[in-house]
């Protein structure tokens, strides 16, 4: 619920403190341009690095390999997307942090890393060549 609470209300407010102290600094219309510049360069960025996962994706599927971290990475992407659309210079900033590669990929990894590996009674099955399927069942005549 502190989640919520901090997403809805925090950040509009750091947002409209951070908006009012550069416009203070620098006037209204500079900021309003640079708001405005900032989320069409965001913009470009993330459709340049968006093809470039699209790519990575078609890869991997021509490759007949799962392309689960090159997903990841794409909906990453599109929370930078989401967030350098919005107006301030907060959001903007972390939208550029998550347009840069490498730390989307740290990212990744560090989620991946901190979740707990349930799959792994199927990876062993996969590397031994067994196949398992789960499932129920009841019998219809004894």
């Amino acid at each position: 619920m502190i989640v919520f609470l901090l997403l809805f209300v925090g950040i509009p407010l750091v947002e409209l403190y951070f908006l009012i102290q550069v416009g203070s600094q620098i006037g209204v219309l500079s900021t309003i341009g640079l708001s405005i510049f900032t989320a069409l360069l965001g913009g470009a960025l993330v459709r340049i690095q968006g093809f470039s996962v699209l790519m990575r994706v078609r890869g991997a599927l021509g490759k007949n390999q799962v392309p689960a971290l090159e997903l990841l990475d794409g909906a990453l992407l599109l929370v930078a997307g989401l967030v350098l659309l919005l107006p301030g210079f907060f959001t903007d900033t972390l939208g550029f942090l998550l347009v840069m590669a490498k730390l989307r990929r740290f990212l990744i990894l560090r989620l991946l890393w901190i979740l707990p590996d349930e799959s792994s009674s199927d990876q062993d099955a996969i590397q031994t060549g067994q196949r398992v399927i789960e499932g129920e069942f009841r019998r219809e005549r004894d």
